[in-house]
């Protein structure tokens, strides 16, 4: 192991010594950290987005403190350490990559040889490994005894709402249950927006609408997914978009003395042209 990787492994352990270590550290449990390590992985992609390759750096050491910190406190309890996880993973890494490994977990540029069903197929790029990847994992649930055959077995509840969406639409996929082509989606899209526009006008309860209007976000997740978009990545860029414009306008009040509140919603959306004008035509946003 890396002398920087001991010295992080030291760092933590004496922060989690009784009596001597930090207060904070030692009050957290996994159930107090678990947040912590969502909001670090999003620091992450968000770092990836502004293209902040420094901030990347950064991020990843804040990410890879989190695994650390778990880890130790596994240990406290006797349940694994970070050798163990780092062993395990890398254990995984060669087990699903059978075209690249060999069975002793050395590469090898002729295909890799690995036993088992699912390393029979030939990789050729990475949509096949991709299935490739799930087959592997379905192969995985069934050796471990997993009583949940479905297709859907295995996705956690853990994932942002859109991503859990992803993955469902992929399994299901997978088997055969999808539309065709794209237009089919935009089909079912409008048939989603009329229904729950049909159900704000007879206001038929709000479970109702809900329910709809998660509809019409199910379906927008699987339209990017057949237009190859990152759904995240998308928001994020419309997100982005929307606070650039929006700051713009209250500048541009400012320039006249006026501030946005004190505008009516037409001289709002003037202003909002005003921003969209004057935006770069290059920018990627």
């Amino acid at each position: 192991m890396s002398a920087p990787i001991e010295h992080l492994l030291g760092i933590m352990r004496s922060l989690r010594v009784k009596d001597t270590g930090c207060p904070w550290d030692l009050e957290q449990d996994f159930r107090s950290l678990a947040p912590y390590a969502i909001e670090e992985a999003y620091e992450v992609a968000d770092a990836i987005e502004r293209g902040d390759f420094e901030g990347l750096k950064q991020e990843l050491g804040d990410l890879l403190l989190q695994v650390v910190f778990h880890a130790q406190m596994a240990e406290e309890r006797g349940l694994f350490d970070f050798n163990a996880v780092a062993a395990a993973i890398s254990d995984k890494m060669i087990r699903r990559h059978p075209h690249v490994f060999d069975a002793q977990g050395c590469a090898n540029a002729t295909g890799g040889g690995m036993p088992g069903a699912a390393a029979e197929a030939s990789v050729t790029d990475a949509e096949a490994q991709t299935l490739a990847w799930e087959a592997m994992k379905k192969e995985e649930r069934e050796l471990a005894g997993d009583a949940d055959t479905s297709a859907l077995a295995g996705i956690t509840r853990g994932l942002p709402e859109w991503q859990r969406a992803l993955k469902l639409q992929k399994r299901a996929s997978a088997v055969g249950f999808d539309w065709p082509d794209v237009e089919c989606v935009f089909g079912k899209l409008h048939e989603e927006i009329g229904e729950a526009r049909d159900q704000l006008r007879h206001g038929r309860g709000h479970a109702a609408l809900e329910d709809e209007i998660g509809d019409i976000l199910f379906v927008c997740v699987n339209l990017s997914r057949h237009a190859k978009v990152d759904f995240g990545s998308a928001l994020r860029r419309a997100n982005a978009k929307f606070e650039r414009r929006f700051r713009l306008m209250e500048t541009l009040a400012g320039h006249d003395g006026r501030r946005l509140p004190q505008l009516s919603l037409a001289e709002q959306e003037s202003l909002w042209d005003m921003a969209k004008k004057q935006e770069l035509p290059h920018d990627p946003l």
